[in-house]
Formats: structure tokens, sequence, C-alpha cells
């Protein structure tokens, strides 16, 4: 007994020194990072980058999206850097207006977007910076559809010489897990959704996409692609058809390199205009740009988007009244925002914060999300509606997608603009789960047991009884409901109306102006003029409220980057993407929610 106590005495003794040690380090490292950006803050003094005569390097390795978010913790497994739409719209302006840079090299490659209504968004931008004096050169390793679409605008487009090109087009692939769950993991699938289309819990419920399913996904998807294709035919003066013949018959392969055979054709055919290696693509810059004579190396005066947007600042509005904005981006569930997470108890937070600001007149609720929980969405909604209680003007701007959740959210408001390409609707509710019951016998398990209730003991192990099969379908039935009577109080339409427009089918923003399910295409800057307009504001301040982080907290992740601490190695994780997202999918099922999401929303751009 002595001994087992010297032992726990000493591991005690151990674990506290090194507690200490550790919080010792954590301390010293994070003095180091802050005496270093105070130090690098006196000393940098005010000098000034000097872009004059310089080419530009416009290639961000970001994810272009309408709100910042960041994750709630310092060892989330996420690289993910992020650029607000505004951000970028306001460097392209500044671009555009330059008479002192010389060129700008357009990269597109390592470029993620919020949807393809982002996507085109940010193509259309490059129209202004085509109708400037300033030359575009596109240069890059790796074309794919996002990347060459963007890159067409240039006036010359250069491919790596053992580089990628290749044009997908969106959409793709996903999981079945039918015949997985119930054949081999003897899982008994129970599906209690409402709508014919609403499609999210297809992947567990059958083994294949249903032909509602793919009906709505081909009336979504094809007008993207042929607006993404018309735009490629229009800049590079060839038809349509080339586009979709060279997309049909030069696969863009899993390599992102060595695609001789594409590049080749895509030369030949006139996307771009030839292949140089990296050498040869610097050579060529000086030849037209000359040396850099400030450089140590050889080669032509350049810098980077990044030092360029160092020279600019964008003047603020300042007004008394006020127009607030708030986004909801991502998945709409409880808890904190985050990347690719609408978390309500943070946007409630952001919405009080609005509507208890006495200069707040008006109210735009930016939409980026394809829905999720009923609880989240219900959250997000009743502090909206209080803002509209207090008389505040409340329009919604849909970006990407704002369907199932984000019309549900959506409802208060007076007036809703969606995107040509916006993706909305799916008014329905998706509830699809599975019991084990058959999988517990299969391998031996029996259930005994005391319970004071009559459904006291049921849980997903057991089959489900008829009493909670019909209480949950009830229950389904009336979220539907609702969701039914709120979308039909808000736009004015009755009931019936809305249920042959429902059935979780999802809708094109254009299509959605038909139907009445929203009131004008326009984009983000028109819903805040209309807000201004219903409030009766001339003059008046645009508030984006968002959420920021604790300086503590933005000192560790500084530390954590400029460090590189990672827990897991994203590589690793991506060499194992595909079963993880298997996994992902078997434990999800086993988690059963009443969900007002749209699984069509989620368009992939290859």
């Amino acid at each position: 007994m002595d001994a087992l106590k010297s032992i726990f005495s000493w591991l005690g003794k151990f674990l506290e020194k090194t507690r200490v040690v550790l919080l010792n380090v954590a301390t010293a490292l994070i003095l180091i990072v802050i005496t270093v950006a105070i130090l690098g803050g006196i000393f940098s003094g005010d000098a000034e980058i000097d872009k004059e005569g310089k080419v530009v390097f416009l290639d961000p390795a970001v994810v272009i999206t309408d709100e910042e978010a960041f994750a709630d913790s310092l060892f989330a497994n996420t690289d993910v850097n992020q650029m607000t739409f505004r951000d970028f719209e306001d460097l392209v302006n500044e671009l555009a207006d330059d008479e002192e840079i010389a060129a700008i090299v357009i990269d597109f490659s390592s470029t993620g977007f919020a949807g393809p209504t982002t996507l085109l968004n940010v193509t259309a931008l490059m129209e202004k910076l085509q109708a400037s004096d300033i030359e575009l050169i596109a240069y890059s390793d790796y074309f794919n559809t996002p990347a060459y679409l963007i890159a067409s605008y240039a006036d010359e487009i250069w491919g790596h010489s053992s580089g990628s090109f290749g044009l997908r087009g969106p959409g793709g692939y996903q999981f079945y897990l039918n015949e997985l769950l119930t054949k081999n993991l003897k899982f008994t699938i129970h599906d209690f959704s409402e709508g014919t289309f609403k499609s999210a819990g297809e992947t567990i419920t059958r083994s294949s996409m249903s032909d509602f399913e793919r009906k709505q996904t081909q009336e979504l998807l094809n007008p993207i692609w042929t607006e993404m294709k018309s735009l490629i035919a229009k800049q590079r003066a060839m038809s349509i058809d080339d586009v979709q013949d060279f997309a049909d018959n030069h696969p863009a392969g899993l390599l992102g390199d060595a695609n001789y055979i594409n590049l080749n054709a895509a030369t030949e055919i006139g996307f771009i205009d030839g292949v140089k290696s990296y050498p040869e693509f610097r050579e060529h810059m000086i030849e037209k740009f000359g040396l850099d004579a400030d450089s140590d190396r050889e080669t032509y005066p350049n810098i980077s988007y990044l030092e360029y947007m160092d020279t600019y600042e964008i003047d603020e509005d300042s007004a008394d009244d006020k127009v607030a904005v708030v986004t909801v981006e991502g998945t709409i569930t409880r808890g904190e925002i985050q990347p690719g997470i609408a978390g309500a108890d943070g946007l409630a937070r952001l919405l009080r914060s609005a509507h208890e600001d006495e200069d707040v007149k008006a109210l735009v609720v930016r939409v980026n999300s394809g829905g999720g929980g009923v609880m989240a969405s219900e959250i997000i909604r009743d502090e909206i509606q209080r803002a509209k209680s207090k008389g505040i003007n409340v329009v919604v701007s849909m970006g990407d997608v704002a369907a199932s959740g984000g019309v549900w959210i959506a409802t208060p408001a007076e007036y809703i603009f969606a995107e040509p390409t916006t993706i909305t609707g799916s008014i329905g509710v998706a509830i699809a789960f599975p019991t084990f019951e058959n999988t517990m016998d299969e391998i031996g398990i029996d259930f005994d047991g005391v319970v004071t209730t009559k459904n006291a003991g049921w849980d997903l192990n057991q089959a489900m009884p008829a009493e909670i099969k019909a209480a949950i379908q009830d229950d389904t039935v009336k979220v539907y409901n609702r969701f039914v009577s709120l979308v039909a109080e808000s736009r004015e339409e009755s009931e019936d109306y809305i249920r042959t427009i429902a059935e979780g089918r999802v809708w094109i923003g254009t299509k959605a102006l038909e139907i009445n399910l929203v009131d004008e295409i326009g984009n983000f800057d028109d819903a805040v003029a209309k807000a201004a307009e219903l409030a009766g504001l001339e003059e008046y301040e645009v508030d984006f409220f968002k959420e920021t982080l604790d300086p503590e907290i933005q000192v560790l992740l500084e530390l954590t980057e400029n460090f590189d601490i990672k827990i897991v190695d994203q590589q690793t994780l991506n060499s194992f993407k595909s079963m993880t997202e298997i996994l992902n999918e078997v434990l999800q099922v086993s988690k059963p929610t009443t969900l007002i999401a749209c699984q069509t929303c989620e368009v992939a751009l290859q």
C-alpha cells in the first residue's frame, strides 16, 4: 500500500511540474509573439509600398464568403483563410482605377467560393478589370472550371507546361447507403419526411437518386452551367458547343499535373494561348515589363495583392442612422458561429445587438444557407421578427443558397431579393433515421429492465413502437404545416398555393421570382438600398454586425499559425476523405433530428 501511495505521490508531483512547465512555455511563447508584434510595429514605421510600374499578383488562396467566421477552438483542424466578397470587390475597384500599376497576373486555382452565385459575382468583377486599361495576364499550373472561368477574361492565358487543364462543370455524385445499412448492418430505416422533393434523407433511405431529386437537380445545375459556358465562349470567341464538347471529351482527371493531352487540346482549340514553365513565364514577363532593379533576383517588378491592399484605405460611411447587416452563412444549428456553421446562439446575439441599437433603422439579413435544425432556425427567426416588431424595416438578401431553413428565417422580411442563380425553396421537412433491433439480434444482444412509464426504456436499439411512430409522424406534419403557414403569410398567398410550390422542391432565383417566393432579382447592394428606402433614409451608415475574437484568443490563433501548430495533419485526413465521408454519414444517421435542410442545394464546383 505504501509503495502504491509513493507511486501516486510521485505521479502527482510529476504532473504538477509538467503543468507548470507547459504553462510557462506557453506564456513565454505568447509574450514572444506580442513582443515581436510590438517591435515590428515600432521599427516598421510608415514605409510605403511602391506600386508604380509593378505587376500585381491576384492569386487569392482564400474562400470568398459573405462574412468571415472563426473556428470555435484553437485546435480545430482548419487552414481556411477567408475573404469577404465586399473586401474583394473593394480590391478590384481599386485595381481598376489605378493608373500606376503595370499589369495584373490572375490565378484563382487556390480560391474557394461560397457557391456558384459567389463565383459568378467574382467573375462579373473581372469585366471591370477588363474594361480598364490595365493588362490582364492569367498564368496557372492548375485550371479547373472556376479558375478558368475567371482566367478567360485575361488578355493572355498561359498554363504550366506540366500542369493541368480541365472543365468539369458543377455537379457530382454522392453516397447512397441504404444497402450498406439495411443489408449488411441490418439497420431498419424510418422515413418521416414531408415533401415529395425533400431529398435530405435519401442518402440512407435509397440506393440511388430519386426521379424527383434528379429532375430538380438538373433544373438547378443546367442554367448555372449554361451561364458559365456562355461566359467562357464569349470571352474566347468560340461557341457554347465548343465548351461542352471539350468538357465531355477531355476528362479532367484526378491528377493535378502532367495533363499533357488536355493542355495540348486547350491550346489548339483556343482556351489558352500556350504553356510555359515558371522560368519561361518569368522571362516572358521580364520582356514585357523589364527587370526589377530593386530585387536581388532576376525577376520583373511585382507585388502581391496583399501588399497592394496595404496601399489604400476604404472610406467608411458616417451617419447617425444605420442599416444593419447580419449574415446567416452555413448550416443552421444551435451554438456559435463557425466556418460553414450558422450558429443560432451567436446569430441571435448579433441580431439582438442590431435591433437594440437605437441608431439602426433598417436590417438586411444576408442568407447563404441550405437550412438546418427547426429549433435553431426558429431562434434566428424570432430575433428577426423582434426587430420587425420594433418598427425596423427588414429586407432579406439571398446569396448562393437560401433554402429550407434559409426560407424559414426569411419569412418576417418585408422584401426579399434573390440573385439569378440563387438556390431557394425546399419548403419541406426531412427526418429519417435507423433503429438497430435487427443488428442487435444478429450479434446476440438482448434487452431487459424495469421502467416506470410505457415508453421510458425505448431507444434506437429496439424496434419502434407504433405509438412512437405515429407521434413522430404527427409532429413532422405539424412542422410542415407551420412552414407552409409561415411562407403563405409572408408571401401573402394561400396555403393551398404554397403547397403546390412546396413539397421540398428547390427553385433557381429567376423561377422563384415567377412563383412569388421572392420580390425581386437583385444583389446585396440592391437589398441595402431597398432597406434604406423603406426606412426613408437618405444618408445612412451600413453597419456589419459580426462576431469578433477576444484579443487573447486572437494572439493564440496567431501563435498557432506562426508556429504551424496542428493537432491532426490535414494531408493525412485528405488521404482518407472518402472513407471518412462514409463513416460520417453512418454516424449521423444514428442522431434523429427534424431538419428543414436542403441536400440538393450543395453544388460542387470543380
